[in-house]
């Protein structure tokens, strides 16, 4: 039976973060234990359902290392042709790959096409059982299995059975007050400080900042495009003014480094697709270089090619948490804090829900919707009624104390017509009330009036 994963678990130290060196994959691919190629996947879907309990073939019986170094294509290559034919991303790759290795090795280096979903449910239970995995790392595991299965052994996913999915929490997003966002880019300084300070202002993730080229940065129309984002999907965001002096040195530094690079005999950077084949000077083009360029240069581990490539994402990451910890702040700063921060303190000055999901890059408004969850003016700025209750003992504690003698009642023969002074507090809460029901009024006027407002652009 699989196990699934608690909504609170963490990640284990062990292998939860899939990522794993191309030197250890590649001496991995290397050993004389390796997987066979997928010519030995003869059986077709009828091996899927194989019992784990099926004993190994005998020693004899095996191919011998000669036979299996003379056959050319590997698994863990076909999954990486397969993952490159659909233009998935090198961390993608590299987490498919952890993981199948990690699946091959659970099972004692058996071939994937003679298990099937008994051995994939046990290795998702190990995960979430033994190594007390989150939900998300668990189907990522799942999903790259899925993709060995499909795409490479061509092998349909109903064959493997009833695979169960960790159902993954909802959480609600950080968000930094703008106190604390100006505390966080105090303690930062130089191209650090301009990467979070673009983070905040357009509502980038990181990978899209540290991609920007010189040629997406549009100063004649305050424009910013962002290419390639997630889902591969262009978008554009505004520019701010307070940043342009700003981007205008750094891109002035970054083609002077590109110059001296073409001086060295560098100076290509990378391309997506065929472009640089296309194209053959563009990967030496101005327009192409990175706006944050890194400060070496490094091999492509793709093409091998030594080039120079953009800003790391961990060099902003561990500059956020340290300026955030000299700030003494207690909540986890990251890099998509600022994202989160920056939707929410749009909708709170009062843009429309709408431009802000064209600005984020979000395919659905409901997924824009969840800062609203975090607004000052939604749930979180209603008053607890713990505050009338405190504001009446204030008041009760203001008013001068009742006489020993008793007073006469307002209205009755002999009184002198004025109200009591234990009168004043309960008007004043009375007052309190009134003006707590006013506004509840007002805020409920406001969203019905918004969520006219989305129904009418649908």
């Amino acid at each position: 039976m699989l196990v699934i994963v608690q909504p609170g678990s963490r990640q284990d130290r062990c292998g939860a973060v899939p990522k794993v060196s191309q030197a250890r994959v590649s001496a991995y691919e290397g050993r004389n234990s390796c997987l066979p190629c997928e010519a030995s996947a003869k059986h077709g879907p009828a091996a899927l359902a194989h019992s784990a309990a099926t004993p190994p073939a005998a020693p004899e019986q095996q191919a011998s290392p000669g036979a299996q170094s003379q056959k050319k294509s590997r698994i863990l290559k076909q999954v990486r042709s397969e993952i490159r034919l659909r233009h998935y991303s090198i961390r993608t790759e590299e987490a498919y790959v952890h993981w199948i290795v990690r699946y091959v090795r659970f099972h004692n280096m058996r071939h994937p096409a003679e298990m099937g979903s008994t051995e994939v449910n046990a290795f998702l239970s190990h995960l979430a059982s033994d190594r007390n995995v989150a939900a998300s790392t668990q189907n990522q595991a799942l999903n790259a299995l899925i993709f060995l299965y499909k795409q490479v052994l061509k092998i349909e996913v109903g064959d493997l059975g009833n695979v169960v999915r960790a159902k993954r929490p909802k959480r609600l997003p950080v968000v930094l007050s703008v106190e604390e966002i100006a505390a966080v880019l105090n303690g930062m300084s130089g191209t650090k400080r301009l990467m979070a300070e673009l983070m905040y202002a357009t509502g980038m993730r990181i990978i899209e900042v540290l991609r920007l080229r010189v040629k997406d940065i549009d100063f004649a129309r305050n424009m910013i495009v962002v290419r390639d984002g997630k889902g591969e999907k262009d978008r554009t965001v505004m520019l701010p003014r307070e940043l342009t002096d700003q981007l205008r040195a750094q891109v002035t530094d970054s083609l002077e480094l590109h110059r001296r690079d073409l001086a060295d005999g560098y100076g290509t950077v990378h391309l997506p697709y065929a472009l640089a084949r296309k194209y053959p000077n563009a990967e030496r083009n101005p327009a192409w270089q990175y706006v944050f360029p890194a400060s070496v240069v490094s091999t492509d581990p793709r093409t091998g090619i030594v080039q120079r490539h953009h800003v790391y994402e961990s060099v902003l990451q561990e500059a956020l948490m340290d300026a955030s910890r000299h700030a003494g702040i207690r909540k986890p700063v990251h890099a998509h804090a600022f994202r989160h921060s920056f939707a929410t303190h749009m909708l709170e000055s009062g843009a429309d829900i709408r431009t802000v999901q064209e600005l984020l890059g979000h395919s659905d408004v409901k997924t824009t919707m969840i800062y609203t969850h975090v607004l000052q003016t939604g749930p979180c700025g209603m008053a607890s009624p713990l505050t009338r209750v405190r504001q009446a003992m204030q008041a009760y504690r203001l008013s001068p104390p009742p006489a020993s003698s008793p007073r006469p009642q307002r209205g009755l023969p002999g009184s002198s017509g004025k109200a009591s002074p234990c009168t004043k507090p309960v008007s004043r809460l009375l007052a309190s009330r009134l003006a707590r029901s006013m506004l509840r009024m007002a805020t409920s006027l406001l969203a019905l009036v918004a969520w006219i407002s989305i129904r009418r652009q649908e």
